[in-house]
């Protein structure tokens, strides 16, 4: 018996202990992170699915894992279909999938910790109809059978200084107790971890890539502030960041911290707050207003100062890159490197830096077939030899006090097909159109996304993943509530100081993989004789785009004009980087076509 076989089977008896029929295992933490601790990562552990998005659910006779788009051909490398069946969102749910399989009257056990009301609601429904039962758990089942599941973090918090923040903490729960005020609430229940990091002005390390501390907090409207958080992960330094109208109490006394704020009016978000959050505020007697946590907007929407720090620290991050795509254009040649090596040597070229704190995401180094899956993580089973004739996919990024980076580059290694200079040139063309669009005030990414696909469709192809999503700052590399895409939630108005990828993309299963990424910035623009207040676009990512993978003849004038611009502002930004052989190789990458 394999052991991921051998951990279904121990699931199904506990569950049979637990007097229940079926269980759910999402890919998220307590927070609803997107990015979890290894304590929380009971998917990743039951299934041995590495993704970042996905579920599963075991029946008695039945297990099916859900996945999207992103990670269609990687749930079937690293998941056993003999044991559980593939499911794509959102073409099914887990929710309508347990309202065909449960068994008539079952009980299906869920951890209220884990989800969200609405789902909640959303999957009882679909059970109801079964006359099936929906039970929230007091014990995980997963964690029981787990014998050496890893403890929470325990690393220290630490401040975020205001030089890189553009305003205090104090002055931020000021304007959270404004915002009560004017909906006449009590306290805001703060629990999506970037949330938290943003509004005290403090970072932490427990969960890898996103400097983020497990913590919770209840801001009141007098602007005070309840931060609960294990005391064994913050110092004095960071008391006295806090101040005296921050009162730090135990993590685990959170719970109850709810329900004592009966009579109050308190605002929980539906989307970050799990179920167990809104019922313990409603078993406390609290008034509950459902509404987005005022920290989302406000985050999204940097400040002078964090967008001059996303500038400096994408130029040094396109620097650290651009050393990293002259190495490869040496070294890929001789067929030597792996797609773990190559990873590897990036990441030393941020480090050399002296700047980088960690990645924001696990490096996807991707070679010729690898590339396909958009979502790939190399490790020593999956890494490709990198040789001449393909195509290498590196997407990246860097944590940096001052910024947060994401950037993809695809390269050539050898001589490319007229077919995958057609193809990367059509995702080019997406690109260029997506970063020079000028659009009124109120415009959502998902009126935009159609840009960056245009001229795939035309072709007859397209991608399975979002165009483009928020990025923070010394944060989560993907953050809310703003996105580019055609599904799931772009309707979120896009306003001047937020930052997005624009990242279009071509996949052809078993052969090869093209995107390109850059972060842009949301700005005014100028627009003579508008009859409405205009937004565009400032590409803040500067790193040679690779001219060999590029029919010129399919780019149009003012194509063309857009590429040869940006990479003077490549030699521009980059070029005081860096000296001798790279010089003259980025020379020659950016001159004009």
């Amino acid at each position: 018996m394999s052991t991921y076989e051998a951990r279904l089977t121990a699931l199904r008896e506990q569950l049979k202990k637990d007097r229940l029929d079926g269980f759910v295992v999402p890919l998220t933490d307590e927070h609803m992170s997107e990015y979890v601790g290894a304590y929380a990562q009971r998917l990743s552990w039951l299934t041995g699915f590495q993704g970042s998005a996905g579920s599963a659910v075991v029946l008695p006779e039945a297990a099916a894992i859900f996945i999207d788009g992103r990670y269609t051909l990687q749930v079937r490398e690293q998941v056993d279909g003999n044991l559980w069946q593939y499911q794509s969102v959102p073409k099914t749910s887990v929710a309508a999938w347990l309202g065909e399989h449960a068994a008539d009257g079952g009980r299906i056990g869920y951890d209220p910790w884990l989800h969200t009301r609405a789902w909640v609601k959303q999957a009882a429904e679909a059970l109801a109809e079964k006359g099936a039962t929906l039970v929230p758990v007091d014990t995980n089942p997963v964690d029981t059978i787990w014998p050496d599941r890893p403890e929470p973090s325990k690393a220290h918090l630490v401040a975020h200084d205001d030089i890189y923040a553009g305003k205090s903490a104090r002055d931020k729960r000021q304007d959270m107790a404004d915002w009560l005020e004017t909906r006449k609430a009590d306290a805001v229940v703060l629990s999506a971890l970037d949330s938290i990091a943003w509004a005290f002005n403090i970072r932490g390390a427990d969960v890898e890539r996103t400097p983020v501390a497990l913590a919770y907090a209840i801001v009141h409207s007098d602007s005070t502030a309840d931060l609960y958080v294990a005391p064994e992960k913050i110092g004095e330094s960071v008391i006295q960041h806090l101040g005296n109208a921050v009162r730090v109490h135990g993590r685990a006394d959170f719970a109850d911290a709810l329900a004592d704020l009966s009579g109050k009016t308190v605002v929980a978000d539906p989307e970050r707050a799990v179920a167990a959050i809104f019922d313990a505020l409603d078993k406390g007697g609290a008034k509950i207003l459902a509404l987005r946590d005022p920290a989302v907007l406000a985050k999204a929407i940097k400040n002078d100062a964090e967008i001059t720090g996303h500038r400096a620290a994408q130029a040094r991050d396109g620097a650290a890159l651009s050393r990293y795509l002259h190495w490869l254009s040496v070294e890929a040649p001789k067929g030597a490197l792996t797609e773990l090596t190559a990873a590897a040597r990036l990441q030393e070229f941020r480090e050399e830096t002296g700047k980088l704190k960690d990645l924001s995401f696990d490096t996807i180094s991707a070679f010729g077939p690898n590339g396909a899956s958009p979502h790939y993580k190399v490790d020593e089973t999956s890494s490709l030899p990198i040789q001449p004739g393909s195509l290498y996919l590196v997407d990246s990024g860097g944590q940096y006090l001052d910024g947060t980076t994401d950037v993809t580059r695809t390269i050539a290694v050898g001589t490319p097909t007229d077919e995958m200079r057609t193809r990367f040139t059509l995702v080019l063309k997406g690109h260029i159109a997506l970063a020079r669009a000028v659009f009124p005030t109120g415009t959502s990414g998902g009126q935009l996304d159609a840009l960056a696909r245009q001229h795939l469709w035309a072709h007859g192809f397209d991608y399975a993943h979002g165009t483009g999503h928020g990025v923070g700052s010394f944060l989560s590399v993907h953050e809310g509530p703003q996105r580019i895409a055609t599904f799931g939630g772009a309707d979120e108005p896009l306003r001047s100081g937020m930052i997005l990828s624009n990242e279009p993309g071509y996949y052809k299963a078993g052969e090869y993989g093209i995107r390109i990424e850059n972060l842009v910035l949301v700005e005014p623009r100028d627009v003579p004789n508008a009859e409405h207040a205009m937004l565009g676009f400032e590409t803040l990512t500067f790193a040679p785009i690779d001219k060999a993978l590029i029919d010129a003849q399919l780019l149009s004038p003012e194509e063309r004009d857009w590429l040869n611009s940006y990479h003077a502002r490549v030699l521009e930004i980059v070029g005081p980087q860096v000296e001798g052989d790279i010089t003259a190789w980025l020379d020659a990458a950016c001159a004009p076509l």
